[in-house]
């Protein structure tokens, strides 16, 4: 006998009511036709249910059929929306229906069953048959066949991703004791956690993921065999990078990145997110103070009074992604690396090995983290100097070139600036409520740095228009263009960050003579 479902309601929306009418408008149709072994029953299922069970609008609704696959049934939804009669009595404008797309499976990249997905009154629908899953030892890839709704609850990674809304009944269905969890802000698995997280390793990272979005605890049963050396070992060799990669994504560019570290770091799972996978003998960065880093991050953000660190260096829309990503790679800085033989071409460092193999980081991001740990010792020199009041950091050009030089290695000269910041801080921040001072002293050390930087005007030094580009130097000198010209363009911008207030180049020329 089937288990009854807890259950509760939820208010639609006008365009969710609207779209509800739709559905089972096109579940009447298919239930004429006798073409399915039972009666056509449409659910809403998993993230949809339990935003709207928060409060949060959601416009992404995955549409659960208990007999028939999602390509067949939307195929319907088209079919009818052309029909003058359903166009009237469901409102149908000619914007209303979008084109119908499939998505093949893929397993590499969590997709076990193929998909359809339509935009219908403005929302993104996806449709797939309830399913059950079975699988074997050795492989994260199930065999899927239909299954009942149950079956289907039981199936997802926690309890608060498995409820339905029943379109039939208008009653949110609960197979699995979400609705409990939802009030107790509790993630947990529908089933024994250990055989849920060996059956899909990534379901570990997808607990820290909604356990930090949704300000949720992880089930003690469940955090108890997250880190489990079996399970961390099927998470390195059953789970594709780029999966860990999306996953460690959303997290960083999600509610609460920090919370979702710090479940990284209290798990144990740091050492197989964290790493090339390829290469078993790359060493371990020690973690121990890595949690200094991420909550000295996290203390930086909350200011965002102008001119503050935070406002000063972490200024695009990518850059807050990016900066929690070099936070999270910020233990690697302390491993020795390897002493380059001569013999080919020279490997990446660590550091840029855990993103561009560990978590699949794109290019742009790798280069990035490649500039930040080679300059960071340069960094970190010129921002003592201010502190100490050393004679030259005044010299203008110093500075200037240097941000120059930072922003053309790797680009985002700011967010390297912040990783040199973030290595410091494993090293003198102080967590807790003690010793609160020594964190100001820290942090007004690199306040004191970027507004050096900001009264010397050189804060925009990469994007500098040149006084004089190399065609007119070559004229002004009289001789053709050739190898030296680096050297000599780089005279004139030393000069031109020495004399901001010219506009003639005469100087600059002058001084490209003895370069030539």
């Amino acid at each position: 006998m089937a288990t009854q479902p807890a259950t509760t309601t939820i208010e639609l929306t006008p365009k969710e009511a609207q779209l509800k009418g739709l559905l089972l408008e096109a579940a009447s149709h298919v239930n004429k036709s006798n073409k399915t072994a039972e009666p056509i029953v449409l659910r809403w299922a998993g993230g949809w249910v339990r935003d709207k069970l928060l409060g949060v609008e959601s416009h992404d609704i995955d549409i659960a059929i208990n007999t028939m696959t999602g390509e067949a049934f939307a195929s319907k939804i088209c079919e009818l929306s052309e029909k003058p009669e359903v166009v009237e009595k469901h409102s149908i404008t000619s914007t209303d229906v979008g084109n119908l797309h499939k998505i093949a499976k893929n397993p590499d990249k969590s997709k076990h069953l193929e998909t359809t997905t339509i935009k219908l009154f403005g929302l993104d629908v996806d449709f797939v048959n309830l399913r059950k899953e079975t699988y074997s030892e050795g492989s994260r890839n199930p065999q899927m066949e239909f299954g009942t709704a149950e079956e289907d609850a039981l199936r997802r990674d926690a309890t608060v991703n498995a409820l339905f809304y029943n379109l039939n009944t208008s009653r949110v269905e609960d197979f699995t004791g979400g609705l409990t969890d939802m009030r107790l802000k509790l993630i947990r698995t529908p089933l024994e956690p250990f055989q849920t997280f060996m059956d899909d390793p990534l379901r570990v990272l997808r607990l820290v993921r909604f356990a930090s979005r949704l300000g949720f605890t992880i089930d003690s049963a469940a955090e108890e065999v997250m880190g489990n050396a079996n399970i961390l070992e099927a998470l390195k060799l059953k789970i594709s990078r780029e999966r860990v990669g999306v996953e460690i994504e959303k997290m960083l560019k999600g509610k609460d990145p920090r919370r979702s570290l710090q479940y990284i770091n209290d798990l144990g799972l740091y050492h197989t997110v964290f790493t090339d996978p390829t290469k078993p003998d790359i060493p371990l960065p020690d973690i121990s103070r890595w949690h200094k880093g991420y909550e000295c991050l996290e203390h930086i953000f909350r200011s965002q009074a102008p001119g503050s660190i935070s406002k000063v260096l972490v200024q695009t829309d990518e850059a807050p992604y990016y900066a929690w990503t070099l936070c999270a790679l910020a233990p690697w800085e302390y491993v020795d690396e390897r002493i380059h033989t001569g013999q080919g071409k020279p490997l990446p460092p660590f550091i840029t090995l855990a993103g561009r193999e560990g978590i699949k980081a794109p290019n742009k991001l790798c280069e990035l983290i490649t500039a930040a740990h080679k300059n960071r010792p340069d960094i970190l020199a010129l921002k003592t100097a201010v502190v100490q009041q050393v004679a030259h950091i005044n010299e203008r050009d110093r500075f200037g070139m240097a941000i120059r030089q930072w922003d053309a290695k790797g680009g985002h000269w700011k967010l390297q600036v912040l990783f040199t910041l973030l290595t410091e801080a494993m090293q003198r921040w102080e967590v807790g409520n003690k010793n609160l001072q020594n964190n100001d002293d820290f942090l007004g050390e690199w306040q004191l740095f970027l507004d050096h930087l900001s009264e010397l005007n050189v804060l925009d030094a990469p994007s500098m228009k040149r006084i004089i580009d190399g065609t007119q130097l070559a004229r002004a000198l009289g001789v053709k263009p050739g190898k030296w010209m680096t050297g000599a363009l780089e005279v004139c911008v030393r000069w031109q960050l020495r004399h901001p207030d010219m506009t003639d180049p005469a100087g600059a020329i002058e001084e490209c003579w003895a370069v030539k």
